[in-house]
């Protein structure tokens, strides 16, 4: 006997019951079964810093979504879930932690320093995996890995000790991109541009040996000028070619310096002359190193001014000296012209400090020879991306790719596997950046060093970026180097979920580390979803203070809801505009299937399930309607899925249920019901449909499809193993499908027809329809009672030629002519002047909505859904006005 529902739906009564449940029960957990294919994601580790966010909520709920889909499919499906230790954000948290102690980490000691962070990680740093949970992702928990446990850090040595020997990983001294607040490297990636009204500064340069010639050159760093070692112009620029070779004194400074030529100099930008500073330019870097120019490093790594800028400068910040530097030109008379100018600015992506271009020595990995093989995988098709527009994305980056910066100078982190001897070191003197010299490259610190025999040996204080251990994470979290069993059955994975926000930081290092240690590819597919913004497009910060909490929309309005309507909301691969509105959809969904299994289970009190498979001859032609309906969107959402179309799979289920089986089937199930001969195949296809339904649906909503579930006749011990429905073909039927559309126009046209002219539901009418149609009309024939049970139609004909009744409101629709005759039905005059009073209604709520969308300041300033609502608004109240007309000429 099925059991009953309670009246209204409550999520908090069954989420955490059954998440508790199947943890318990280990139905999340993936085993090795060569009778099985395998289905792999490996989770994007969420930092141990984060707490749960949409973007989060959307991109985890994808996952779980193809997990549970693939795991109902037969495959033995593996979501390995874990998080990364965030280097810098970890560290920084722990850091603003120490300062109101009053203390700093040098002073604590690295040792201490780093046992006060796993203390932080283990108090605080799995907040984010319960609230993974609490969205119901289904990940195999008994398999989380960290970036920094004792597995992975092994998989991070090997990887830097195998690409140490084949000359990969190298040692130099170049301009790196230093943050001046986290105080290490970022790699090009790790710095986020943003467009910024700044300043342009044009100076003279003058020439040596003369009284008023001088080169003009135009610069938005007026202070790294200290640093100057040359300025550069354009060898095929006609206007400095006498100027080449000779030299000009450095403003301020006082200093001589060479006129050179270099192709890298743009003769548009200013005045086609430039300033070279080797130690603080990327660019004049390379220039400095192609013309043996000197590099005075005259900003230090706190962004103050350093010796080398002079006196009146040193110890300044960089904007107290750019300010210092304009004044002291203007006094010398040295400042030609200032004028504003809009240029990109490079900020830290995790503090936003402006970045610094720093000559730096540091560790690097050459990404050329890696990046080949990586390009030729996607382009071969080995992986795919959807949408495939990312594809071009990932391989214009890949094809001018730099070399990979992998220092940090913080402590938390996995410190590198490189060991300096002392006494060998000593011996280059001021050529730190040897990298051959002294240089011990081990998983283990040497006990001496293996050429001089010293035990002076210390390990270099640097820590390798976050990244890098995260470019293993799809197989180190496998065993790898090992060559585990997991690893022999697991990897490739199968699919990869996140944002474009990560395609070079995280999925091209996957690609190229996996295909170099591996010798395969990381993963299959690529999905790159949008990004959640509010309703006006904006990202959601806490400083604009516009993000929605996902934990609060899953307590106001359930898991299942939030899941439901970020999926459906997520069209392939776009941003989606979110307000906390739009959750309501998900949660009336919600209410919807409730009532529905409410109905079904209502009626399945004498049900006794047939042993039998149905046959089509059974069926009436409501039954066989909705059976091939049921098969089609099986078939509409396997498709979508494979095509990572996600939101299409959800609104396919969606309108199904709603507005066919609900609006239609289970309306006209109540005749059936009633009828003792049709009563239990009724029965049957309610249940069956419900139950496959459920199926369906249940990787979007887990939960409340688990419970009704568990309410039906069904087979196994929950349904997140219950097979995953797949197409009976015999069940389609394009004739009945035929049959039940031409009833719907005409249900649906009696209907309208019926509230334009205000009858009552309960008062029944008649209709005639006329129609040349011989198929339509035997289809109409043969359904007259589904017909008038749901139209509310009293009396019904049809004929090839009838005539019009004088006075009766009419609807033509394909191939009809519906007319519901008026005498006697309605008071003809009361129902004239309603009409008219709704129309002047009508006309006056249009001309107050178009009065409000001339105005430019409501148009300019008013939020954006505001305005579209508004303008929705008239379009309806004209569509309202134009059926009140319709119906008024009827009457006259």
């Amino acid at each position: 006997m099925p059991k009953e529902l309670p009246p209204q739906y409550n999520p908090k009564d069954v989420e955490d019951k059954w998440y508790k449940l199947w943890e318990k029960k280990g139905f999340f957990q993936a085993k090795i079964d060569k009778k099985k294919k395998p289905y792999t994601i490996v989770i994007p580790p969420p930092n141990i810093t984060g707490e749960l966010h949409m973007g989060h909520a959307l991109n985890n709920t994808i996952q779980d979504i193809l997990i549970r889909w693939q795991r109902m499919s037969g495959k033995e499906a593996l979501w390995l879930p874990g998080t990364d230790h965030a280097g810098i954000a970890t560290q920084n948290v722990v850091e603003k932690q120490l300062k109101r102690e009053g203390l700093n980490r040098h002073q604590t000691g690295r040792a201490a320093f780093i046992n006060k962070v796993w203390r932080w990680r283990n108090e605080y740093g799995r907040t984010i995996i319960k609230q993974l949970k609490k969205l119901g992702s289904s990940c195999d928990w008994s398999r989380e890995r960290f970036t920094l446990d004792e597995g992975l850090s092994e998989a991070v040595k090997e990887a830097f000790i195998r690409l140490y020997k084949k000359g990969y990983i190298y040692r130099g001294r170049y301009i790196i991109n230093w943050c001046p607040r986290c105080l290490t490297a970022l790699s090009d990636i790790e710095v986020e541009y943003t467009e910024e009204k700044g300043r342009l500064y044009y100076i003279k340069y003058p020439l040596k040996g003369t009284k008023d010639e001088f080169i003009a050159v135009a610069t938005t760093r007026p202070e790294t000028m200290l640093g100057d070692t040359a300025v550069a112009v354009n060898p095929r620029d006609k206007r400095f070619k006498k100027l080449i070779g000779k030299t000009v004194i450095l403003p301020l400074q006082n200093r001589e310096i060479p006129v050179l030529a270099d192709d890298f100099v743009d003769p548009k930008f200013g005045t086609g002359a430039v300033k070279v500073t080797p130690a603080h330019d990327a660019a004049d870097f390379l220039v400095g190193q192609r013309h043996r120019l000197e590099a005075p490093v005259v900003i230090d790594r706190q962004a103050l001014m350093t010796a080398e800028a002079g006196s009146p400068y040193q110890g300044l910040t960089r904007e107290k000296c750019r300010q210092q530097v304009v004044e002291d030109l203007i006094k010398e008379g040295l400042l030609l012209k200032e004028e504003d100018y809009l240029h990109a600015i490079g900020k830290c992506y995790r503090c936003h400090t402006v970045v610094e271009p720093h000559l730096s020595l540091q560790w690097f990995v050459k990404m050329k020879k890696l990046a080949e093989p990586a390009i030729k995988a996607v382009k071969s098709k080995k992986i795919h991306f959807f949408p495939p527009r990312w594809e071009k994305f990932y391989l214009s980056w890949m094809k001018e790719i730099k070399d990979w910066c992998i220092s940090r100078q913080i402590w938390w982190g996995h410190q590198l596997p490189v060991y300096y001897c002392r006494r060998c070191r000593k011996k280059i003197g001021d050529k730190p950046e040897d990298t051959k010299t002294g240089i011990i490259v081990s998983r283990i610190k040497p006990d001496k060093c293996p050429v001089c025999k010293s035990k002076e040996i210390e390990q270099d204080e640097d820590v390798l970026d976050t990244w890098f251990s995260s470019a293993l994470w799809p197989f180190s979290t496998l065993g790898w180097p090992k060559k585990t069993r997991d690893l022999g059955y697991f990897y490739p994975t199968s699919a990869l979920v996140t944002d474009r926000g990560i395609i070079f930081f995280w999925v091209a290092r996957m690609i190229m580390m996996g295909l170099e240690f591996i010798k395969n590819i990381p993963f299959k597919h690529v999905y790159i979803h949008g990004t959640i913004l509010d309703e006006l497009g904006r990202k959601m910060s806490k400083s604009l203070g516009n993000g929605i909490d996902p934990l609060d929309m899953i307590n106001r309005f359930g898991t299942d809801a939030v899941r439901f309507s970020l999926i459906s909301l997520t069209s392939e691969g776009q941003d989606v505009l979110l307000s906390e509105s739009k959750f309501e959809m998900g949660r009336n969904f919600a209410n919807k299937i409730w009532n529905l299994a409410r109905f079904v289970l209502r009626n399945l009190n004498d049900y006794r399930p047939l042993t039998k498979n149905l046959k089509i001859e059974e069926f009436n032609p409501a039954d066989a309607w909705i059976m091939s309906r049921l098969e089609r969107i099986i078939g509409q959402v396997e498709t979508s899925l494979r095509k990572y179309r996600f939101n299409e799979a959800a609104l396919s289920i969606y309108n199904f249920l709603w507005h066919e089986f609900c609006d239609w089937y289970l309306e006209i199930s109540k005749i059936d019901l009633g009828e003792k001969n049709h009563r239990r195949i009724t029965q049957e296809i309610l249940c069956r449909i419900l139950e496959k339904s459920l199926r369906l649906l249940h990787p979007f909503a887990p939960f409340i499809t688990e419970e009704i579930w568990q309410k039906l006749p069904h087979q196994g011990e929950t349904i997140m193993l219950a097979p995953w429905p797949r197409v009976n073909h015999k069940l389609i039927n394009p004739a009945a499908e035929k049959s039940m559309a031409v009833l719907i126009t005409i249900i649906t046209a009696v209907r309208n027809l019926r509230g334009e002219i205000n009858i009552a539901p309960a008062e029944k009418v008649d209709i005639l329809i006329r129609t040349t149609a011989s198929s339509s009309r035997r289809i109409i024939l043969e359904n007259n009672q589904i017909l008038k049970n749901l139209a509310g139609i009293k009396d019904l004909r049809i004929k090839n030629k009838i005539e019009k009744p004088k006075l009766c409101a009419t609807a033509i629709v394909n191939k009809f002519e519906i007319f519901m005759p008026l005498e006697g039905l309605i008071d003809i005059q009361k129902e004239k002047e309603r009409l008219k009073k709704e129309i002047d209604r009508t006309k006056e709520g249009i001309s107050q909505v178009e009065i409000r969308l001339l105005n430019e300041d409501f148009l300019q300033k008013a939020p954006r859904d505001v305005v579209e609502k508004t303008k929705n608004s008239e379009l309806q109240l004209k569509a309202k006005l134009d059926k009140l007309d319709t119906s008024l000429k009827t009457l006259i």
